[in-house]
């Protein structure tokens, strides 16, 4: 173990992994369902041992390898498309289940499949495109007008499913389950002629189930009945990527210097363009805490000034990084006093779609990883340098 020693660094908090596990699994246990570990949304192996999952998807040849080698467990697989050397990587790690994008992918799958000792092992199925929007944020939704992502269901007609056992359907983002529950009604409405044909079906991720608000009775409810009214299918599949890791991580900043310009400007040594770009993407604004005596817990302590919505609090500031990038912000707050130089200032809920998406763009250093195994106890993972910004291009 050892002293936290500077910013910026991502710190995943144990405690909080230990509560998502038990959750995750009563729900699943509840609902008859298997639990899946999206790689996409988080893939820091230290903190493995405290996930508890049946396995994990992966959404390329490295997380499928990352996956089966260090969390263990059934294999699953999906890609907008692979390439013919990616399926054979793929079957030569040994992944359990592989879910195709379009016809075109299923009959390249047998192709490869057929040359290939292990290909008649593979679980195949595709994912579908219910057509039913759940999304508010288009750049997050699968279903929304022109998306890659799914086949519809006129494109199966004429088609052949021979050697298909499952299918596979995500239009979720950070949703509660009522989502979930008009999104099968959709899914039954299109493609109830071929449920009836398959024998697993994958819920895909994006149910934000260790949510306080989640209605977890709901989702149970939902894939119990989905299941009684189907029951050749034997298996259902939920793969949630951020309610693995939500509000069990951080990321932690110090101000380095307060400018002016229409209001104070506190600028970070952590920057919402390298280290949090979904702050961007999405957007949205992260909510932030200065604590001087904080230990690592994933959440503020009752004496941490937290940070207010703009007007909230008597004092405003625009948090921003340190990159040539304008919009390098990560939002504006309210506090109970002014930033300083020196104030060391947390994000929190930064486990997720974070460190799987940061960049050394302007050559800034990517943060540092670390687990907090109790108060104040700190176990250092990985430290990045200049050699790492120098031999990624």
């Amino acid at each position: 173990m050892s002293e936290f020693p500077g910013t910026p660094s991502f710190v995943v908090d144990v405690e909080a992994l230990r509560r998502n596990a038990a959750v995750l699994n009563e729900v699943a246990e509840a609902a008859g369902a298997r639990l899946l570990l999206a790689l996409k949304a988080f893939s820091m192996p230290a903190a493995f041992p405290w996930m508890r999952a049946a396995g994990t998807c992966a959404s390329s040849v490295h997380e499928a390898r990352l996956g089966i080698a260090e969390f263990g467990g059934e294999s699953h697989a999906f890609a907008a498309a692979f390439s013919e050397a990616e399926m054979v990587a793929l079957l030569d790690l040994g992944l359990g289940h592989i879910t195709l994008n379009s016809f075109a992918q299923l009959r390249q799958w047998r192709r490869v499949a057929a040359a290939h000792p292990r290909g008649g092992s593979v679980a195949v199925g595709l994912r579908i495109n219910p057509e039913h929007s759940e999304g508010q944020v288009p750049l997050y939704d699968p279903c929304a007008p022109h998306s890659r992502l799914g086949i519809r269901r006129a494109a199966f007609a004429g088609e052949d499913l021979s050697g298909v056992t499952g299918l596979h359907c995500h239009n979720l983002c950070e949703q509660n389950a009522d989502c979930l529950a008009r999104t099968v009604a959709a899914i039954e409405a299109r493609f109830g002629d071929l449920l009836g044909q398959i024998t697993w079906f994958n819920f895909g991720g994006g149910h934000h189930i260790t949510r306080a608000d989640y209605d977890r009775d709901l989702l149970v409810r939902t894939i119990r009945d989905f299941r009684a009214r189907h029951p050749n299918i034997d298996t259902c599949y939920l793969e949630p990527g951020e309610a693995h890791v939500l509000n069990a991580g951080t990321f932690v900043c110090t101000v380095l210097d307060v400018v002016d310009n229409a209001g104070p400007i506190a600028i970070l040594d952590g920057s919402a363009a390298c280290h949090t770009p979904d702050v961007l993407e999405m957007p949205y604004t992260p909510r932030a805490f200065v604590d001087p005596a904080w230990d690592g817990a994933a959440e503020p302590s009752p004496a941490a000034l937290r940070a207010g919505k703009p007007g909230e609090k008597p004092c405003a500031v625009r948090l921003a990084g340190p990159s040539c990038l304008a919009g390098d912000v990560f939002g504006d707050y309210s506090f109970d006093r002014p930033l300083v130089p020196g104030d060391r200032v947390v994000f929190e809920d930064m486990a997720l779609y974070t460190m799987v998406k940061t960049n050394t763009f302007n050559g800034i250093g990517l943060p540092s990883l670390w687990l907090r195994l109790g108060p104040g106890a700190f176990r250092p993972v990985r430290h990045f340098g200049y050699e790492d910004f120098r031999s990624r291009l």
